[in-house]
């Protein structure tokens, strides 16, 4: 294959030219028509609470991820404000938190927008949000321009990292690079392929940073890829990327996409006769939902990256409660199996009280500087930010199969990065 070739047939532009695009484009909906550049919190003593932002993708394709809003956060707050919330010094009292949540519709414009609403009109003290570059991307760049205190996770590093310098903004999750190349490809190594790897990725923040890296990265370790280009959200008819793989005897699918078009694209493969030994798949293929929506066995098999669980050997530092306990917790309140974000949901909030708790201050200088000093071992592991403003997070890789007390359930098969994680399953060949 010709690598060269390779690398340029893709038809768009360089991931930091579309993530800062797209932050830029996003950022500047909403903000351009309001008046104040920069929103401070006030110390008055009237004062009665602390005000967390909370954009969630609570509808939209996203929706998966958002789920766990708001049990989790109103476990968390709960847990703060039963002693009465946060110390303030100048104030001389504790104050409670309290958060707005608000819908971002899995929408990167709507998520500035709701953004730029809460600073502005609602005056929050500390922003937190979750879940992929849509979300994080374009709320990270509307906290640098209006100068709030932000803390961010489950979205991958490098999208993020190409919107920065931050200086507001503080983010936790894992790396493509140094973390997902590594899982995924020590999934794959403990299957018998040919190393030929076909890419299915969509035009957006992960799709052009996740390409970019597993080109590079991969073609290092010795794997054969082929890549058609990235598509559009919504795309109906994946054949031509499917018929290329089958020319190419393609024997390993490696795809990030949401949900939707994974189950299009993986249904659109069964029908053409498309079946790799090994499928593992970025953002799609995380919940239990998503597997069933498949139908039949189609998710039998299917791999991607465990980034919690049950079984990950954290503990809550506000609560001492469990990774286990956590997810008994939320099946015992929903009747619904755990899913991977619950965790950081709540990881999200033990950041939050002990950054405030540090800062003791409204200030939002003061809180920026508590959470630029931050180590703490939290539900999801151990964050402490450097001096880039981020803290990568533990990662393992694991396979779906039918569930004995789920209809589907995920194994972890493999832990060589984080062995204190343990195995719960073995890899199979699909």
């Amino acid at each position: 294959m010709d690598k060269k070739k390779v690398k340029k047939n893709v038809g768009t532009m360089n991931r930091r030219e579309f993530v800062k695009k797209t932050a830029i484009t996003a950022g500047s909906v909403y903000a351009a028509s309001t008046l104040p550049s920069f929103i401070g919190s006030a110390q008055a003593a009237d004062r009665d609470h602390i005000l967390i932002g909370r954009p969630n993708p609570s509808t939209g394709p996203l929706a998966a991820f958002g789920e766990g809003t708001p049990w989790a956060d109103e476990i968390a707050v709960n847990e703060i404000n039963k002693a009465g919330g946060i110390m303030i010094k100048k104030l001389g009292k504790k104050l409670p938190i309290k958060i707005k949540t608000v819908d971002t519709q899995s929408n990167p414009t709507k998520a500035a927008e709701v953004a730029s609403q809460l600073i502005l009109k609602d005056k929050v003290d500390l922003m937190l949000f979750y879940h992929t570059p849509d979300t994080v991307n374009p709320i990270s760049s509307i906290c640098e321009r209006f100068k709030v205190p932000a803390i961010s996770l489950d979205s991958p590093l490098e999208p993020w990292l190409e919107g920065g310098p931050y200086k507001w903004a503080f983010h936790a999750f894992w790396s493509v690079e140094k973390d997902i190349v590594p899982v995924y490809t020590g999934i794959w190594d403990q299957i018998e392929t040919n190393k030929k790897v076909g890419i299915l990725m969509a035009n957006d923040p992960d799709g052009v940073a996740w390409s970019e890296v597993f080109k590079e990265v991969g073609a290092e370790k010795g794997y054969e890829l082929f890549d058609k280009g990235r598509f559009p959200y919504g795309l109906q008819d994946f054949s031509p990327f499917i018929n290329d793989w089958k020319e190419n005897n393609v024997e390993i699918l490696l795809a990030n996409l949401i949900p939707p078009d994974f189950i299009t694209a993986w249904r659109q493969c069964q029908r053409l006769g498309f079946k790799p030994k090994v499928a593992t798949v970025g953002k799609a293929i995380l919940f239990p939902s998503v597997a069933e929506a498949l139908g039949g066995d189609l998710a039998k098999g299917l791999s991607t990256e465990v980034w919690w669980s049950p079984h990950h050997p954290f503990k809550s530092s506000m609560s001492g409660v469990t990774a286990q306990q956590f997810c008994d917790r939320w099946t015992q309140d929903t009747g619904k199996v755990w899913t991977q974000p619950l965790g950081f949901k709540y990881a999200g909030y033990e950041l939050a009280f002990d950054v405030l708790t540090r800062a003791a201050s409204l200030d939002k200088e003061e809180i920026r500087e508590a959470i630029a000093q931050t180590e703490l071992e939290t539900i999801v592991g151990k964050i402490k930010f450097n001096d880039q403003n981020y803290s990568r997070t533990p990662l393992v890789g694991g396979q779906w199969n039918k569930g004995e007390k789920w209809p589907w359930e995920i194994k972890i098969t493999y832990n060589d990065p984080y062995p204190n994680i343990p195995k719960t399953g073995e890899t199979f060949s699909m």
